[in-house]
């Protein structure tokens, strides 16, 4: 078995995640612990309850889905259940290279409380849009991209399966781009509720602002592979993380190209870290052969934790 660790990103959150791994299990609450103390809200509550109905606002959203990763790596670490690479999409690589050993846990959280608020700055006062496009290929949607863009700014921001690819920008470019996929014959067109035109060029201050703050942070070589969304694969010779992340959040996530390329090096068990499921679905479409387990409560945990070592045996 060689297992790659895959993070979800943002649009799995909910309300609850990790309450009943944090009553369950100590390690996990030690880590949430720690990374409550990085922020200036109260990160348990709006992870735990979310009382104020803010979880899904970037800049609260970030923190808590990487203090939930981050305390489910250390519980996997304690079972001795380590992966062979790991991937992350958009928001889930940060928790893919504090898995890899390049900053701790409580770096992670305080690297994406800043770049939520980078992200949501860059978006204020800026109508846009996110739409997800099911069941037509890259040329068409492309093309659809082409034609839209006399209304300003619209591109495939994240390539996440066949079938499945999510459009980004202005929002009369997106809107006029999804209605001229639907003529080029997609089967739907699904808005998704996100605050703002992630992975487009529109998020170049927050590309600035994360290059600027990268300067005071270190960053320690990678203990194992990570796939990067921005090259759908590895680092290559001449390749700097920060340059990677500052560009990640502006550029294309190639999440399909990620998963191919996991499978091509030899990849052939997948464990998602989430909360939810989603990356599971997109492995199952991309590269049905890989064996998927996905971990979002307590239950999981001890289930995943008894299969995996079984498999590894």
């Amino acid at each position: 078995m060689k297992l790659g660790f895959l993070y979800a990103g943002q649009g799995s959150q909910h309300p609850g995640m990790g309450a009943d791994l944090y009553k369950a299990f100590p390690t996990f609450r030690a880590v949430l612990d720690s990374a409550a103390e990085q922020v200036d809200f109260d990160l348990k509550e709006i992870s735990f309850t979310d009382t104020k109905g803010i979880l899904n606002q970037t800049r609260y959203t970030q923190p808590c889905m990487v203090a939930f990763a981050a305390g489910m790596t250390a519980l996997l670490a304690e079972r001795d259940i380590v992966p062979a690479a790991a991937a992350g999409l958009s928001l889930g690589e940060y928790s893919a290279l504090h898995a890899a050993g390049v900053f701790d846990a409580d770096t992670a959280v305080e690297l994406v409380a800043f770049r939520g608020k980078a992200m949501e700055d860059a978006a204020a006062g800026r109508p846009s849009a996110m739409v997800a496009v099911l069941g037509l290929d890259r040329a068409a949607l492309q093309e659809a991209c082409d034609e839209a863009s006399a209304h300003g700014c619209v591109v495939i921001a994240n390539y996440n399966c066949p079938g499945q690819l999510v459009l980004g920008g202005e929002k009369a470019a997106v809107e006029t781009a999804a209605a001229l996929a639907k003529e080029k014959g997609a089967r739907r067109c699904l808005p998704l509720k996100v605050s703002g035109p992630f992975h487009t060029r529109l998020m170049k201050p927050a590309g600035d602002a994360l290059a600027d703050y990268f300067k005071t942070i270190p960053f320690h070589p990678m203990a194992l592979p990570v796939y990067f969304n921005c090259k759908g694969g590895p680092m290559e010779a001449g390749d700097a993380i920060p340059a990677l992340l500052e560009k990640q959040v502006q550029s294309s996530v190639y999440w399909e190209d990620t998963v191919r390329r996991m499978e091509a090096d030899g990849i052939d068990t997948i464990l998602e870290i989430g909360p939810g499921k989603t990356l599971t679905s997109f492995v199952k479409k991309t590269a049905p052969g890989i064996q998927t387990y996905h971990i979002d409560t307590a239950d999981d945990f001890e289930a995943v934790a008894e299969q995996l070592k079984g498999a590894a045996q």
